[in-house]
């Protein structure tokens, strides 16, 4: 029997658990144990491929210290949310799933702790640079 792929928003909120369990520095044994789960339990909701009931929700937001609606920002649309009639913004998602790392939580903590904007440019000119790609993520001709 073929696996089900999971939900779409299920590993949008999994991902933003996630990041927020990171940016608050917590493990995921600890969530775990703040919910009276496993680690691993934590991790198949991190990855969206079990999904989180709203009365748990509402305990990892919690613990978190964020709304229960934070885990859905930016989810994707789909029919879920109606749409006003104007056109989407580009997806951030490739923004949640780099915080979602902890190398990208770690370079965007130091990145955002250096003060002198003319390094910051210099680091930016770097990356770009070892890429190969210009700042809108397009290949350098």
């Amino acid at each position: 029997m073929l696996k089900k792929p999971p939900n779409p928003i299920d590993k949008h909120v999994g991902s933003r658990v996630r990041m927020k369990r990171i940016l608050l520095g917590m493990s995921q044994e600890k969530l775990g144990e703040a919910l009276g789960l496993t680690f691993q339990q934590v991790q198949k909701y991190e990855k969206g491929s079990n999904r989180i009931g709203a009365s748990r929700l509402q305990e990892i937001a919690k613990i978190l210290r964020e709304p229960p609606s934070f885990f859905f920002e930016g989810s994707p649309r789909g029919e879920i949310l109606p749409t006003d009639g104007f056109s989407e913004a580009p997806s951030s998602q490739y923004v949640v799933d780099f915080i979602s790392l902890v190398e990208g939580l770690q370079l965007n903590r130091a990145f955002a702790s250096i003060k002198d904007a003319k390094v910051r440019k210099r680091i930016v000119d770097l990356v770009v640079a070892i890429a190969g790609t210009e700042s809108t993520g397009e290949p350098v001709a």
